[in-house]
């Protein structure tokens, strides 16, 4: 099922004519605001709006040609009318949510649009979880449109995916209503090897007309960079600095500068604009991956526009940004992203363009939220069975099962650990001095090497792939086990008791896949993520209670850093530096090769 969707500009344009000429009463007219025009980069006061069957018909002095005996009023009474806000790139499954959930969460933010790839669902259930969020997210009622997923696995040979995406499956992709273009193109080491598969991928999108995601996650700006733009990405938000966003512009890609739960790349990056002076209309924000305890305590795109805004930013540039530079992008600019003619009626009352609060919500013409409350209807798919019975574990795992064991006469190794690092998506290639007891090597809590493991949970093989992690600061004995493994979706497990870790990942493959956390071998957090192991359908808010009472239980067991769920998530994605775990073994992704846990012997 849809909801009634908007007739195209086209169909309307008799009544937007007659409207806009006075001849047939608007639908609805919002009265005397303050129009942030974010073509021309102005703020006109006293200005009306008038809307007819969901869409602008007329902006100007005054609309009162436009009023009849049933037209809605609304008064604006001074405050500024912007755009609805646009998100550039994002994943709903990040969110622990479903589309509908997702999109009933950031509705009364002041999100009226969202570019969304779904490859974390694509890793576990292919083409068909792709279909799946793609059809939900086009019965809400708001915009949500879905990147065909591009790399499944994003490196292939160094991980296994339950599902591999192939060119067939984005040609076919690219003829479902819902699809914008191609998402992140994140084995980009393929694209500088001009390989055929990711070729085949990107001409599919071309010759459909769509807009291909890049992700270059490298500090390497030179020729392999070069190589990166000339394959066809259009966008990257994978920057981290000002010589990044700076490149990514002068070769005619747009930068993405994002703000999530965990990444904070904005402050960064956005002096190119604000201290440099580069064109801001190549620049676009977004949030990659918001948690849900972000969305419903701080914010969506309201949040990270209000941040570019400290950060120096012009309001009204920040507000392109987030609203007339994505349409633009994705070429919508004639369909969504400003207030003027033609376009869907998506509008935000708010009463002061730096602090953004969000006090009017309107979406195809509709009031879908008011003052912090959304108003909408957002249906739920009917998510097969299958679709929720993903985990897979093959076998019971035991403390036996996360032993590393040590060369044979070793007293002790240096072995290679993942470092994390807070706030950001890379981590670092760390060396740890480790004792052997029992030859087995052993974990240094006491100087924050505890253990990691990754269970594989897609073809039910009962495989462990063990390896050292860094940064969390975990004390005492515990384990917290994860379903949601960034970009395979295997099941990460970090402790720093074997036992913990086995009761860990047991449990998820008890319950269907979430998260967990368990200390002195008893449980203290779950948070159950059923669909595919990613996404709960229940609502935000009693999502975000769970994961907060995850968080409140990390903390319990030493760890403070910020986000740290996020991190966890990461450690298995292995198309971005220095070093990761898979399914395979442990992954330098400097070199995208293979490497040994245990590099030397004492």
């Amino acid at each position: 099922m849809e909801q009634q969707k908007l007739k195209t500009w086209a169909e309307s344009a008799p009544r937007l004519i007659n409207t806009a000429a006075g001849r047939t009463p608007a639908d609805l007219v919002i009265k005397s605001g303050r129009w942030v025009n974010v073509h021309t980069c102005e703020i006109l006061a006293d200005h009306d709006i008038a809307i007819v069957e969901g869409r602008i018909a007329y902006v100007g002095p005054d609309a009162s040609h436009c009023i009849g005996e049933d037209t809605e009023i609304i008064e604006a009474e001074g405050r500024y009318m912007i755009p609805g806000l646009c998100d550039g790139h994002m994943h709903i499954e990040s969110g622990m949510l479903t589309p509908a959930e997702f999109a009933r969460a950031v509705i009364p933010h002041g999100t009226t649009t969202m570019f969304t790839d779904p490859h974390e669902i694509a890793n576990v259930l292919g083409l068909e979880g792709v279909r799946m969020m793609h059809d939900e997210a086009m019965m809400q009622p708001v915009n949500i449109f879905t990147q065909m997923p591009s790399c499944a696995p994003s490196a292939p040979g160094l991980e296994t995916t339950g599902y591999e995406i192939t060119p067939e499956d984005v040609t076919e992709a690219m003829s479902w209503p819902g699809i914008i273009g191609l998402g992140e193109m994140m084995n980009f080491p393929g694209v500088i090897n001009a390989d055929p598969k990711m070729l085949a991928e990107m001409a599919a999108t071309q010759a459909a007309g769509k807009t291909i995601g890049g992700h270059y996650a490298s500090p390497d700006l030179g020729p392999n960079f070069h190589a990166y733009a000339a394959g066809g990405p259009a966008d990257d938000h994978e920057g981290t600095c000002e010589a990044d966003a700076i490149m990514r512009v002068r070769q005619g890609m747009r930068s993405m500068m994002r703000l999530g739960s965990a990444w904070y790349d904005v402050e960064t990056q956005i002096t190119a604009v604000t201290e440099r002076g580069l064109d801001p209309r190549n620049f676009i924000l977004c949030t990659d991956d918001c948690h849900s305890g972000t969305l419903v305590n701080d914010g969506h795109m309201n949040r990270v526009v209000r941040h570019a805004i400290d950060c120096g930013c012009d309001p009204v540039v920040a507000l392109q940004m987030a609203t007339i530079n994505t349409a633009t992008h994705f070429g919508l600019e004639r369909e969504l992203g400003s207030i003027t003619p033609g376009r869907r009626a998506d509008v935000i009352l708010t009463s002061d363009l730096k602090t953004l609060p969000i006090e009017h919500v309107i979406a195809g013409g509709v009031t879908i939220a008011k003052d912090g409350e959304g108003l909408a209807d957002c249906p739920h798919l009917n998510w097969p069975d299958h679709a929720r019975q993903t985990v897979h574990l093959g076998k019971t795992r035991v403390a036996e099962d996360f032993h590393i064991k040590a060369p044979e006469g070793a007293n002790a190794v240096t072995a290679n650990v993942i470092g994390v690092v807070e706030n950001q998506a890379p981590t670092k290639a760390l060396k740890a001095e480790l004792a052997v007891e029992d030859g087995l090597v052993q974990m240094d809590v006491e100087k924050d090497v505890c253990q990691i493991a990754l269970v594989e949970r897609h073809q039910a093989l009962g495989t462990t792939v063990n390896g050292f992690v860094s940064g969390f600061g975990y004390e005492g004995r515990m384990a917290m086990a994860s379903t949601v493994a960034h970009d395979s979706h295997h099941m990460i497990v970090v402790g720093t008791s074997h036992e913990d870790m086995a009761l860990a990942a047991n449990r998820l493959g008890d319950v269907g896949g979430g998260v967990t956390v368990f200390k002195d071998g008893k449980e203290i957090a779950l948070v159950e993520l059923p669909i595919a192991g990613l996404m709960s359908d229940e609502p935000a808010k009693t999502v975000s209670a769970k994961a907060q009472n995850m968080v409140d239980a990390m903390e319990a067991c030493g760890c403070t850093l910020n986000n740290a769920y996020m991190q966890h998530s990461l450690l298995a994605l292995v198309v971005i530096p220095e070093i990761r775990i898979s399914d395979l073994g442990l992954v330098d992704v400097t070199k995208f090769e293979m490497t040994d846990v245990i590099e030397a012997v004492q």
